[in-house]
């Protein structure tokens, strides 16, 4: 295995792991975890198409539409006309949704800041800089930072 295979190895099992620490925080939230996933799209990436947040969250558009419909049926989203094109709907958060997003995201950031504070300042440094790498990571690939072949 090489350097760069054992980081990513390491990096995803870390990163599985830590997201199932925080996910466990979401049961405060009412909404199952297909639900939340969804709606932190639209809150975040809103007002988006159906068919774009299905692709963002890897599932078919009739999924998405039973997740939609839930949601807009819990008063979190609704659906709007596209200004720009007459056919299109476009999925926004409402306020009530916005809110529930923000109380989730708040419930798994204080569980992770209660982890965080047992660390030392030395380790809390060095945690902060690896999220910087971890963000810069989830960066879209350019042609420059594009996987490389190996040779040999």
């Amino acid at each position: 295995m090489t350097q760069e295979e054992h980081v990513a190895d390491r990096l995803h099992s870390a990163a599985i792991h830590l997201l199932r620490l925080v996910r466990r925080e979401d049961e405060t939230s009412g909404l199952t975890a297909p639900r939340l996933s969804a709606l932190s799209v639209v809150v975040f990436a809103g007002p988006i198409t159906l068919r774009d947040l299905a692709a963002a969250e890897g599932v078919t558009p009739p999924t998405m539409t039973r997740l939609v419909d839930g949601l807009e049926g819990d008063g979190l989203v609704v659906r709007r006309d596209d200004p720009s094109d007459g056919r299109a709907i476009r999925i926004r958060a409402t306020a009530k949704g916005t809110k529930l997003l923000m109380n989730a995201r708040a419930q798994r950031v204080a569980a992770l800041t209660a982890r965080v504070a047992d660390l030392s300042a030395d380790e809390q440094d060095l945690l902060g800089r690896a999220a910087e790498v971890m963000e810069r990571l989830s960066l879209p690939a350019t042609p420059a930072s594009a996987p490389r072949a190996r040779r040999g």
